[in-house]
């Protein structure tokens, strides 16, 4: 029996969309946003017999790689993959496993990272401490302990439109003659654990055509996040430009709402900072806040600033935190309200700021600015005094969040 074709477009509207541009087949992610679907005109889609694309990519190891170059291979899969997607992170281990398993048995696997990181808003980092270019990629792939080559087509695309790649990871695989014998999923699992799977289809796939068997099953839907396209590249600008101009509403709190705010008790992770207008440190830093704020938005977590100006200088502090894209998302905003709450950038109200510091973290040594990491629980995870590392915060936060859905 032929197996059924499905359009790109049709496969776009069927499927859910999640996360940041993240979609599945399955049921809804965590920590889910919708996203709408930006697909080049161009984009081709391969249909089970046909021959395998050239290419002629960059790979990570300072070569060029070909198509021909895998001419001894008795089965090629092409695995699109990326550095950012929770999806993608949680397939590459059984991606290497497979490698590893079917090794000097003709099985050559190959890795191409589909996108364009100007498709990519700042909150769809949020897994990942590296964006998707090709020098974040050799970083990437040497922290997650890559075999196989892993390829860069972002620059052109031309390669992900002509496989007809939707997401990452999407696999195709192809036999001796290089003709298409299975497209979609590596599994059905978008998890790390390998428990969690219960259809290992491109496993399936491979032995079967080592077997010289029929594939059952030749055609999945493959789940992950969205390719970025270039073409989103205006939706990025105009989301980015949202924010820049979002309105920031300042609130007083004491000493028992900021000690409320440090016990926390959402399921949320929380930074919480204070600072000044008049503490060059504090000023100096704040970008670096902001960019960790917008990085992990579409996560359970938020940016909590008290400034520890005078309590009538609000509208200086409001100022100041509009002027540096303080402003909540509308995702966090609900969240805020859903508390009860109205803001995450306050002012405090108290006359003695060694009250703020008993209140927040009894290991304050003093001064600002001064930072700590809460967890859901309002233990703290992580301070700092002074200056914050961006990269080591954001590192940080990672660490505490995690690079994969959690079941």
């Amino acid at each position: 029996m032929k197996p059924p074709i499905f359009s790109p477009i049709g496969i776009a509207l069927g499927l859910v969309w999640i996360g940041f541009g993240t979609w599945t087949a399955g049921a809804a992610a965590q920590e889910k946003k919708p996203a709408s679907a930006v697909l080049p005109g161009d984009l081709k889609e391969l249909a089970i017999g046909d021959a395998a694309p050239d290419f002629s990519l960059p790979g990570i190891d300072g070569k060029t790689h070909r198509l021909k170059d895998y001419s001894g291979a008795r089965v090629l899969l092409v695995a699109f993959i990326s550095n950012h997607c929770p999806d993608s992170h949680a397939a590459e281990g059984r991606l290497m496993r497979l490698q590893q398993d079917y090794k000097g048995m003709g099985v050559e696997v190959v890795a191409i990272n589909p996108n364009n990181p100007e498709g990519l808003t700042p909150d769809e980092l949020g897994y990942s401490k590296y964006d998707d270019g090709f020098e974040d990629m050799k970083k990437y792939a040497a922290e997650a302990g890559f075999k196989f080559p892993y390829l860069y087509d972002g620059e052109t695309q031309a390669v992900a439109k002509a496989y007809g790649c939707l997401a990452t990871p999407h696999v195709f695989i192809f036999d001796a003659d290089r003709r298409l014998r299975y497209r979609g999923q590596l599994d059905d699992s978008r998890y790390a654990d390998p428990a969690t799977v219960r259809s290992a289809d491109a496993r399936n796939a491979v032995e079967s055509l080592l077997a010289g068997r029929e594939l059952a099953v030749p055609v999945t839907k493959p789940h992950g996040c969205s390719t970025k396209w270039l073409e989103k590249k205006a939706k990025v600008a105009e989301r980015l430009a949202k924010w820049d101009s979002t309105p920031v509403d300042v609130e007083l709190v004491d000493v028992a709402g900021a000690e409320r705010l440090r016990k926390n008790g959402t399921s949320k992770v929380r930074l919480i900072n204070v600072w000044a207008t008049w503490c060059g440190p504090c000023v100096a830093e704040f970008p670096e806040l902001v960019a960790t704020a917008r990085k992990f938005d579409l996560r359970n977590f938020e940016f909590v600033s008290i400034s520890a100006d005078d309590p009538g200088a609000a509208g200086q502090v409001k100022a100041f935190l509009e002027k540096r894209g303080a402003g909540m998302s509308d995702r966090l905003r609900k969240s805020v309200q859903a508390e009860g709450r109205s803001t995450n950038s306050y002012l405090f109200s108290g006359t003695r700021v060694a009250d703020l510091m008993t209140a927040l973290d009894p290991d304050w040594p003093g001064a600002i600015p001064h930072t700590i990491l809460v967890g859901a629980g309002g233990e703290i995870l992580w301070r700092k005094n002074g200056m914050v590392d961006g990269e080591e915060l954001r590192a940080k936060v990672l660490e505490v969040l995690g690079p994969y859905y959690k079941p």
